[in-house]
Formats: structure tokens, C-alpha cells, sequence
């Protein structure tokens, strides 16, 4: 055997028995077959190295106590823990390098479940309606839910992720409503910019930006988003953010998506064209869009019968989309003209219409949402993952499909455009710098026939697209009397502050608490997605109902630190899956797949979300120094209203002394007015602020 300084065999006989027992190297020479021998073992040591690394990593991100601890106040085995992390989680990761390594969704147990439920609704319950209740959780948990717990063990063995499939498919893909507003969120623009660059060149720089953005995807380079710098998040959601579509069908839509695509599709004054991106094996230059994309806007050609409003049929209700996309979209030039708008990289929207930020005029800011959320309802692709938006002054913002991922996916490439989007620059008439290399391709118009039929099914989509969007009310607040900043020297963690302060807002408007959604994520596992923090909790309403009651200072704020505590702890618990809202509707398929009844599964999931809530995420990377660029701070995003009788409120903490709130509800309702909210919210947060002061 191979001796290491004569006396020592690394390999522990290895090498030999190698040599002796494997046919073909055991029948060559001696010298040969140790080579081969020798190499063999190296590889087949290295591969075992590698699955061990992999494994015990696996086992090291399985450890969620970190989450529970202060910060500064960390104990020694999760010190010790960080170490590990550091040490077996490699340097200079790709995108994708952890997803291997990333522990699994496991199922909770019922009981523990269905106690975190109960706990969540005692306090919005009569005493009668509470022991109802009560009774039937008792039920399900020794009865049927003992059964429909074996069956989602049993999937959670062999899935990736117990939820996210049922998740996408259920709660998204076969929602037969419309997405537009009910389903799709937009993003804004960096709001405080003065000086906007001419519209045809902020598309072109943006463009290549998203599209630069995209190469870096397909080739790993964006890092991994890592917890402390030490903790990985699952990648998985990136894989669909460029070159998909959602397809409408009867029963359930399907996502496509294609592995590459060489072109956009552009939207102007009612006409789709298609845009190469690509020249002669290279990605065309920001002064080389901005060519095509001037020529578009140049065109004077008006709109083939139908085209104009032919996007309204994606803001529609589902199934007149799909037997109309079979019927007049299966063949011919409709047949040519959609695939390209669906194989598209993305939809990119030259608006003819202005919207910005003013401060004298806040109603603006709204009109500028709405363009966003809803735009007419038909110039916005609404089945593209996402739509991006050049408002004729310069302004942008993007209207995003929900089902292949979650907001914080789309708030990174925001972050990496509005980076690269600086390094490119403008020339001092606002144009791309740069002279073009080459004559750019010109745009393709894109040509349809759509007969009367086929216009008849657009204009009852539109029908109900403008009856949807003309009841959205939406109200985007910049709070800029305090930010994160002050929150953190009250020792609150600021996303507790403000949902405090939004239990504080609704009380004072309705005189009563109701269940609130707040969405959380669980990327901490492979192919998590989002869970819910069940926000409205009794400590909570104590603290609420002592501010109302004008309750002395030093209690009300001992109950506010108190319920942003158990605040705090149910976040945690959700991020770590132990969360109650998946894993109930994970049973209550089940149970639909079965065919059996639970009637508490039932009530629990039909109990409406009266406060829909949602963080965006601010700065999940270090492409954007606002310290260098405070111009650069965005103003987040929003989405329509849950229940009619209900608000959806998305806030961004955009820096340490401005928050974005972006407050939606339906014009319908008697009950409900975002502006109202707004003020209300306004003067809640400012309340709870006077609590800590001396």
C-alpha cells in the first residue's frame, strides 16, 4: 500500500483493497492499478468529504435558537453555533451554493397548533362563540386531525417543502378571480429624485439594468442573501423572475417559463412591439435601447381593432381569459403576436401619462399608486411576473404577478436597478450616455386579428376590470415625523412599533379588534415562502384599549413593550415554522383530497382578514449606499384590499426618519376610508412616540 514517510497508510488499507477488488484496475500492473487505485480513493474521498460538509451544515442551519436571543446578549453555544456556520458555510458563495444544505419544512404538531389558534382568537371572541370553537378544535385534534396529520407527515417526507406547492397551486393558480388588484402589487420609484432623465433613456438604462440583473442570475453571481451575514436564505424563488408567464386555464392557471429570452415586449398609446435586446451575440448598449424604444414612440400607426384594450382580458375574471385565449389565440398572426408578449423576458409599458411625488400635492402620490396597481385595467400585462412602468416624466415603477414569488424578490432587483441605474448615468440633457455601437434592430410591431367576437369578450374584461379598479380607494402616506431611528432608542423593534400602531388605528376608527394578517417569511427553510404572524393578540388590545382609555403613562407603555414582545415571539415563531395559518390549510387540503369534513378546519379558514399587513423589505443588499445616494430611498409598494370590508396596509421603513404607508380599501364600503386611516395612523404613531417621552 502507499505508506505516507514509510510508516503510515492514509488511507487506512483502502487504496489496496481497492487495488485487489475492483475489476479492471485489479488486472493492470501493479504501478497502474495503484495510480488508479490512489486516484479513485481521492475522488470518492473528496465526494464523501463534500456530502459530510453538506450534511452537517444541513444540521447547523437546523438550529433556530439564535432567533430568540438579544442581540449583544448572545449565549455561548449559539457563539459557538456562529463559528460552525462561518467555518463549514465556505467563502465567496454562489446563488444557489446553499439550497442543498438547507433543512426542510417539518410539520408541527396539532396540538401545538391548534392551542396558537385558539390562544390567537380568544380575545376577539364572545365566551359563547369562544367554547364553540373551543369544542370544535377539541374535536378535530383528537379526531380527524389525527388522520390528516399522518397523511401531511407522510408528504412532508417526500416534498421539498410540505406548503409551497399547495400554496402556489390553491391560493394563487387556482384563484378563477381577477389578479389585478386582488392578487398582483406594485413597487414605486425612488421618490425623492428631482431631476428625472427623458423617458425613452430612464427605459433604456432600467431595461438593461434588469436585464444585466438577470445574467448575474443565470450565472450565480448575485450572492445569497445571508442573515447576519452568516445565515442563508432559500434561493429558490429566483429561478421564475425573468422569462415567465402565468397561462390562464378552466380549472387552474399554470406557470411558463422559459430557460432564456432574447427580447421584450414594449406597450405604447395602444400598440405592442417587440424589442430585441440582443445584437450579433451581444446585449445591446442603454443608448442602443433608447434608439428603438424613441422609434416607438415616434411611430404614428393607431391600434389593429382590439389591441388597444387586448391586456384587459388579463385583469378579468380567469376563465373568459382562457376560453378566449383558446378559441382566438391558437393560430395565425394572434398566435405569433402572443407569444412573443408571453416568451418575453418581461413587459415593459412607455405611459403616455406624468406621475411623481409632490409635496404640495399629495393626492399625487395616490394617482401615481393607482397607475401602478391597476393602471386603466388594459395597459398592464397582468399575467407577466412582472410589468415595468415608464411614466412619460421619467417616473418608473413596476406592477408584479404574486404567484411565482414573494415582494422581497422583486424589492432585490429594485435595489440592484436603482444601483446600476447610478453607475450608468445620463448625460446633462437626460439622455443615455454613450453612442451606439452598431444601427440598433428596429422594433417589431406586433400584428393581430381580432374580430368582433374576440373584441366583445375584451370589453366585458375591461367591464369588470374598470368596475374593480374604480372602487380601489388607495392612500400612500409618507410619515416622516420619526422613522426607525427614534423607534430603536425606545428599545421596540420597529416592525412591533408600527403594528402596535396599526391596532391602535383600527380600534379608534371601529371600535373593535379585529384578526390581522401580517406576513412573515420562511426562507429559512428550502423552498419556503411566506406564513403569517396572527398580530392582533391580547396583549395587544391591552395596550390598545389603555391608550384609549387614557390609562396613566408608565402602564400603557409597560403593556406596549409587553404585546411588541410577544409580538417579536410570534414572528420568530413564524420565520422558524411554527406558524398556525400553513399548517391549517395544508390539513384542510387534505382533507378536501380525502373527501372528509372538519368543521373546525372550516371555521378556521373562513374567518376574513379585516387588516391585511405586509413589510416590504428595505436594503436586503450592499449595492445601494443611501448614506452616498438619500435621494435613492424608495417608496416601497402596495396591493389591493383582502376583504371588502377591510384595509391592506404595506409600509417600508425607508430610512431612519421616513416611513411609506400604503393603505388600500374599497370605495364600496360605508366602513372603510384610507385616507381616514391614513390620518388616524398618523396620529397613533405620533401618540405612542409621547409615550416615551419624559
Amino acid at each position: 500500500g502507499i505508506r505516507l514517510a514509510g510508516l503510515f497508510d492514509p488511507s487506512y488499507g483502502a487504496i489496496e483493497f481497492i487495488h485487489k477488488h475492483t475489476p479492471g484496475i485489479n488486472t493492470a500492473s501493479h504501478s497502474v492499478g495503484l495510480y488508479c487505485s490512489t486516484v479513485l480513493f481521492g475522488t470518492l474521498a473528496w465526494i464523501a468529504k463534500f456530502i459530510m460538509m453538506r450534511y452537517v451544515l444541513k444540521l447547523l442551519l437546523s438550529y433556530h435558537r439564535w432567533l430568540y436571543e438579544a442581540h449583544g446578549k448572545l449565549s455561548r453555544m449559539t457563539k459557538m453555533w456562529f463559528m460552525l456556520i462561518r467555518l463549514y458555510g465556505g467563502s465567496k458563495p454562489l446563488l444557489m451554493s446553499y439550497q442543498a444544505s438547507l433543512p426542510k419544512l417539518s410539520v408541527p404538531s396539532i396540538k401545538e397548533t391548534v392551542n396558537s389558534y385558539l390562544q390567537s382568537v380568544k380575545h376577539l371572541m364572545t365566551q359563547d362563540k369562544y367554547k364553540e370553537v373551543e369544542k370544535l378544535a377539541d374535536e378535530f385534534s383528537n379526531g380527524i386531525g389525527k388522520k390528516l396529520q399522518r397523511y401531511l407527515i407522510l408528504k412532508s417526507w417526500w416534498a421539498t417543502n410540505y406548503v409551497s406547492d399547495w400554496w402556489e397551486e390553491y391560493v394563487y393558480l387556482r384563484g378563477r378571480s381577477p389578479i389585478m388588484v386582488n392578487s398582483n402589487y406594485y413597487g414605486m420609484d425612488s421618490l425623492l429624485i428631482r431631476t428625472r432623465p427623458v423617458q425613452v433613456a430612464r427605459a433604456a438604462n432600467v431595461i438593461y439594468a434588469a436585464i444585466k440583473y438577470r445574467r448575474e442570475l443565470d450565472r450565480e453571481e448575485v450572492k445569497p442573501l445571508l442573515i447576519s451575514g452568516v445565515i442563508p436564505l432559500c434561493s429558490a424563488q429566483y429561478e421564475r423572475q425573468f422569462n415567465t408567464t402565468r397561462i390562464p386555464g378552466i380549472e387552474t392557471d399554470k406557470l411558463i417559463h422559459l430557460k432564456d429570452s432574447n427580447h421584450i415586449a414594449v406597450y405604447h398609446n395602444g400598440r405592442y412591439f417587440k424589442v430585441n435586446i440582443r445584437h450579433k451575440h451581444r446585449f445591446l448598449k442603454p443608448c442602443e435601447l433608447e434608439v428603438i424604444l424613441q422609434k416607438i414612440i415616434d411611430d404614428g400607426s393607431t391600434p389593429a381593432d382590439g389591441e388597444e384594450h387586448l391586456a384587459a382580458m388579463t385583469a378579468g375574471e380567469r376563465i373568459p381569459w382562457a376560453k378566449a385565449r383558446n378559441e382566438f389565440f391558437s393560430k395565425g398572426k394572434n398566435k405569433i403576436s402572443l407569444n412573443v408578449i408571453e416568451k418575453a423576458a418581461f413587459v415593459a409599458v412607455l405611459d403616455t401619462e406624468p406621475h411623481e411625488y409632490d409635496p404640495e400635492d399629495p393626492s399625487k402620490l395616490d394617482r401615481y399608486g393607482k397607475a401602478l396597481l391597476h393602471g386603466k385595467g388594459h395597459d398592464r400585462w397582468f399575467d407577466k411576473s412582472f410589468t415595468l412602468v415608464f411614466f412619460s416624466n421619467g417616473t418608473i415603477g413596476f406592477n408584479a404577478e404574486h404567484s411565482w414569488a414573494d415582494a422581497p424578490i422583486m424589492a432585490q432587483l429594485w435595489e440592484a436597478v436603482a444601483s446600476e441605474e447610478i453607475h450608468l448615468g445620463y448625460d446633462k440633457d437626460g439622455h443615455c450616455r454613450g453612442t451606439p455601437e452598431c444601427q440598433p434592430p428596429n422594433p417589431v410591431r406586433l400584428e393581430w386579428e381580432i374580430n368582433k367576437q374576440c373584441q366583445q369578450v375584451i370589453q366585458t374584461s375591461l367591464n369588470v376590470a374598470r368596475s374593480l379598479l374604480n372602487d380601489v380607494d388607495l392612500h400612500i402616506m409618507m410619515f416622516q415625523e420619526f422613522g426607525k431611528g427614534l423607534i430603536k432608542t425606545f428599545k421596540v423593534s420597529p416592525d412591533a412599533f408600527i403594528q402596535m400602531a396599526l391596532q391602535l388605528t383600527y380600534y379608534r376608527l371601529e371600535k373593535h379588534f379585529c384578526l390581522t394578517y401580517e406576513s412573515s417569511m420562511t426562507r429559512l427553510f428550502l423552498e419556503g415562502r411566506t406564513e403569517t404572524v396572527r398580530s392582533c393578540t391580547e396583549g395587544t388590545c391591552d395596550f390598545v384599549r389603555a391608550v384609549d382609555e387614557n390609562k396613566p403613562k408608565e402602564e400603557c407603555l409597560k403593556l406596549l413593550k409587553k404585546a411588541a414582545d410577544v409580538h417579536q415571539c410570534l414572528y420568530r415563531d413564524s420565520m422558524t415554522g411554527k406558524g398556525v395559518d400553513r399548517h391549517l390549510f395544508c390539513l384542510y387540503v387534505v382533507s378536501k383530497y380525502l373527501g372528509v369534513d372538519a368543521p373546525f378546519l372550516t371555521k378556521a379558514l373562513s374567518e376574513p382578514w379585516k387588516l391585511s399587513t405586509s413589510q416590504t423589505p428595505h436594503q436586503q443588499t450592499d449595492r445601494l449606499d443611501l448614506n452616498k445616494y438619500p435621494d435613492r430611498i424608495n417608496g416601497g409598494g402596495g396591493f389591493g384590499p383582502v376583504t371588502d370590508d377591510g384595509y391592506g396596509v404595506s409600509y417600508i421603513i425607508a430610512c431612519e426618519d421616513t416611513i411609506f404607508f400604503h393603505i388600500s380599501s374599497k370605495k364600496s364600503c360605508a366602513n372603510t376610508d384610507s385616507h381616514k386611516f391614513g390620518a388616524t395612523l398618523k396620529k397613533s404613531m405620533c401618540d405612542m412616540s409621547d409615550l416615551f417621552k419624559k
